[in-house]
């Protein structure tokens, strides 16, 4: 195992290209799925690189309650630096577990908060607040029905065909399930910050998907552009907003997504040839990952092995 060990905690930096090249050469769709899958893997596998770290440090601990052949040499010879390795992954390991749990239900918290909101309004899929504060985002059902929250305020500032593409950028987040992308990349970065440029891209591209999207159904991506430009310059996120779900204006670079929306639609690619430089940077993520998943598998195997080796039936 050696040294093996420790790689998915750092092939992770193997992914920082193809975060921002993504951003610029991809479809918002393919750059998304690509880069919450990388993210997934790579956090998973560094969370088990630490649960296998863990054993050796937690073997380690003075009254333990684990069998007395976890701490033969030969499985502390496993790890190197076993002394000091093995006993920081147990807090290691406990913050990612404690930060990436608390997420996921505060996640779960805000939706049914933020459904229990809406509870005095007509069950139907748009609902309308009378709020003058400017503001719209789209609300996954989790089992209740999918909806578009937007206040009074912000559709006084749009035109007819401004907000028939709101509704349409509204209703592509929840589609295309965002939510899952960005809660998905959220506990991956939490799980290893080497992953937080991932994050920060998969909060644009989720946004541009929606963009594209919307300005297919409607059939303008200039009614879209000019929509999310106004959006912008009007809104502002209150307090009663649902953290971190997704709307119109809530992520990502405006200026960007505006002129993107401007220029010709992105080409819809699978994967992106080698011969370029997202071709490379995407290639290389996806190698980064491959081998994280390797590490990390070869290690446990190692591991169950070695312990059940040193432990007497």
């Amino acid at each position: 195992m050696g040294v093996f060990v420790f790689l998915p905690l750092v092939l992770p930096l193997t992914a920082w290209p193809i975060a921002r090249l993504a951003e610029q050469h991809l479809h918002p769709r393919t750059a998304t799925r690509l880069l919450t899958g990388v993210a997934a893997v790579m956090a998973a596998c560094s969370t088990l690189c630490l649960a296998l770290v863990m054993v050796v440090g937690t073997a380690q601990l003075p009254g333990n309650p684990l069998p007395d052949g976890w701490s033969d040499p030969e499985v502390r010879a496993a790890v190197p630096y076993d002394e000091v390795a093995g006993k920081a992954a147990i807090p290691a390991l406990f913050a990612v577990l404690v930060v990436c749990g608390r997420t996921w239900w505060r996640h779960v918290r805000v939706r049914r908060r933020a459904h229990r909101a809406l509870a005095g309004l007509r069950d139907t899929e748009v609902a309308v607040l009378p709020d003058g504060a400017p503001y719209a985002y789209a609300l996954p059902g989790g089992g209740r029905r999918d909806r578009v929250v937007v206040t009074t305020g912000l559709l006084e500032c749009l035109e007819p065909a401004e907000r028939r593409a709101l509704f349409a950028h509204e209703r592509a987040h929840l589609s295309a399930r965002h939510h899952r992308f960005l809660l998905a990349v959220r506990l991956a970065a939490q799980a290893n910050p080497f992953l937080r440029p991932l994050r920060t891209a998969v909060s644009y591209t989720t946004e541009r998907w929606a963009d594209e999207d919307a300005a297919q159904t409607i059939g303008s991506r200039r009614t879209v552009a000019r929509a999310i430009g106004k959006a912008a310059l009007v809104s502002r996120a209150p307090a009663a907003t649902p953290a971190g779900l997704a709307g119109l204006a809530a992520a990502g670079p405006v200026p960007r997504r505006v002129a993107a929306l401007l220029g010709p639609a992105p080409a819809v690619r699978t994967w992106p040839s080698l011969f370029t430089a997202v071709g490379v940077a995407a290639w290389g993520a996806a190698t980064g990952a491959v081998v994280s998943a390797m590490s990390s598998a070869n290690s446990a195997v190692t591991m169950v092995l070695i312990l059940h080796a040193a432990t007497p039936l």
